[in-house]
């Protein structure tokens, strides 16, 4: 009868013990699961990146976020962004294409939409001319289109004072737009962080969206003899919307001095995510850096 009561409590008192050692190891968090913040943070080969919660605005990777940089083609989310900002802006109106633009293209040797000088194409077309393929040619068209003034060079000066404006009053500081389309004189630059918070504004225009996440799209213009032409298929630069899954946009980069940069987004379980490289290797870099920040951003969202 003793020795069963002596069992007893020496069997109490090692549930007690068990129950404290349990209490310390739950209270040091060895029996939960591991936070957000330790996943592993990727190294990317672009000298430049940013990746936010597009929901919240909070960053969730920064690499020289705040460092000045060429832009390249990046720059047309600004040009799309103040055209699609214009007061009673109609899409279907028509902009005859102008033996300039395509000179323009020839003398800087520029990526292009093959707009057809007489052809007269609407500002949607041109969105489209100036996304997927990255044109030049319909960027000057829609600086010529939007800008203010009697001569070409002044309306192509308005409007990319337009852009300057547009990116003060989203509040940024390191960003100077010199060009419509990404081809400067040297005082085109931007940051990692800047250009995402353009992506983010951008994309809150529903036809931005459309166009951005569109990854052909075949243009039927007016001839200058009134006949309709249909232009060669127009094909998204963006490779990440077939090879990410949830990828909705947003514009590629590149040039000798900005090397090869990426705006990219994508949304998976009713979260979005958005960020930028800028100055990666080459385009196969490009795409991993991209692929590697999404995976990340996704994984520390949870």
């Amino acid at each position: 009868m003793i020795t069963g009561i002596k069992g007893t409590r020496i069997r109490s008192r090692r549930a007690i013990a068990i129950t404290v050692a349990s209490g310390a190891l739950l209270a040091t968090g060895a029996f939960t699961a591991a936070p957000a913040q330790a996943v592993t943070t990727p190294s990317i080969v672009a000298k430049g990146g940013y990746v936010m919660n597009n929901g919240t605005g909070s960053s969730l990777f920064t690499k020289a976020a705040d460092t000045k940089r060429s832009t390249g083609s990046t720059t047309k989310i600004m040009t799309a962004k103040v055209v699609l900002a214009q007061p009673n802006l109609n899409l279907d109106s028509k902009v005859t294409i102008q033996k300039a633009y395509s000179d323009y293209i020839v003398s800087k040797g520029a990526s292009s939409a093959h707009l057809i000088v007489g052809d007269k194409v609407t500002v949607r077309q041109l969105l489209y001319g100036l996304m997927l393929p990255s044109g030049c040619d319909a960027a000057y068209a829609l600086a010529d289109k939007f800008g203010s003034g009697s001569t070409r060079a002044a309306r192509v000066k308005s409007f990319i004072g337009k852009m300057n404006t547009s990116a003060k009053n989203l509040g940024l500081k390191n960003t100077h737009f010199d060009s419509f389309d990404g081809i400067g004189s040297g005082s085109n630059y931007s940051t990692p962080r800047d250009l995402t918070k353009i992506a983010s504004s951008a994309m809150k225009s529903s036809t931005f969206r459309t166009v951005v996440k569109t990854k052909s799209y075949t243009a039927k213009t007016i001839t200058k003899t009134g006949s309709t032409r249909t232009m060669g298929a127009w094909t998204n630069t963006n490779t990440l919307l077939s090879s990410y899954s949830g990828t909705i946009g947003v514009k590629t980069g590149s040039g000798p001095e900005a090397k090869y940069c990426l705006v990219f987004a994508a949304t998976r379980n009713g979260k979005t995510v958005i960020g930028t490289v800028l100055a990666s290797s080459d385009v196969p870099h490009r795409t991993a850096d991209a692929t590697k920040l999404l995976n990340y951003g996704f994984a520390r969202l949870g």
